[in-house]
């Protein structure tokens, strides 16, 4: 049975029958749900296409190679999305893509409904919330966001402390890049200086790195910080919410082609 990466170049143009949803969980096998099939659970994306608002738009990123979509659940975002347009985005989108949802400072109960309604296959959480939000996400994958700016650092072991000790029940960290008053999508570039490995403050977690990626410079961003994925927004947009279908493709050629050297020289 072929990996979910080896999966991705043979699963675009299958039939709808073909496409049946498959999920795509985090680093461990008690992320998945006891309905799942632990054989096709899924690994963690390369590249995420941020703030989709249409079908249009995330059938644009599956086509041109993205990992995984971002479906942004904060209502006062500019790219906010009602669960019941994602659901119809999401059932768009063929079974090798992952459905990200993103959210701030959510009640889990309604993070809970909106990953079973969509369905999602990851739960961003891109708030304030506390730890302890991942003993009632239970069974969800759930990548954790850490706006951070070059004053930010000396506090990320603390921060990050709490999230560290239940590491087993968090997929991955994205770090952004820290506006104040916002919550992500500004285009702002995160401290890549500080994500270089080792990352000890990471607890051996997978690091997403978001915040003023564009296709100009997503492949030195990857070679600097050695990110497990990539993630933008605003960075191949015309305009808030609606992507720019040439700036898309620049960028998952600009990351995939940075992966595949990486890759080959390691």
């Amino acid at each position: 049975m072929p990996t979910w990466r080896e999966s991705v170049s043979i699963v675009i143009g299958r039939s709808p029958a073909e496409n049946e949803r498959k999920p795509h969980v985090g680093r461990l096998a008690s992320f998945m749900p006891p309905s799942y099939n632990s054989d096709t659970m899924g690994t963690l994306f390369q590249i995420k296409i941020c703030g989709v608002t249409s079908v249009a738009d995330a059938q644009l990123a599956a086509e041109v190679g993205a990992d995984a979509i971002g479906l942004n659940f904060y209502p006062a975002s500019k790219r906010n999305v009602a669960p019941e347009r994602a659901a119809e985005i999401a059932a768009a989108l063929p079974a090798s893509i992952a459905r990200v949802g993103v959210f701030v400072n959510s009640p889990a109960a309604e993070i809970r409904r909106i990953a079973e309604l969509t369905p999602l296959d990851w739960v961003q959480l891109h708030g304030d919330e506390p730890a302890e939000i991942l003993d009632e996400l239970n069974g969800l994958a759930v990548i954790r966001a850490l706006r951070l700016g070059l004053d930010s650092w000396d506090d990320v072991g603390q921060v990050l402390a709490p999230w560290i000790e239940r590491a087993d029940s968090l997929g991955a960290l994205l770090i952004d890049a820290h506006v104040p008053g916002e919550y992500g999508g500004t285009g702002a570039r995160a401290p890549w200086g500080r994500l270089q490995p080792p990352r000890a403050w990471a607890g051996g977690l997978p690091v997403i790195l978001a915040g003023g990626l564009q296709p100009s410079n997503v492949a030195e961003a990857i070679a600097t910080t050695q990110a497990e994925g990539v993630d933008t927004a605003s960075g191949v947009e015309r305009s808030p919410g609606a992507k720019d279908p040439r700036l898309v493709r620049e960028f998952v050629a600009a990351a995939r082609a940075a992966y595949s050297a990486r890759d080959a020289s390691s």
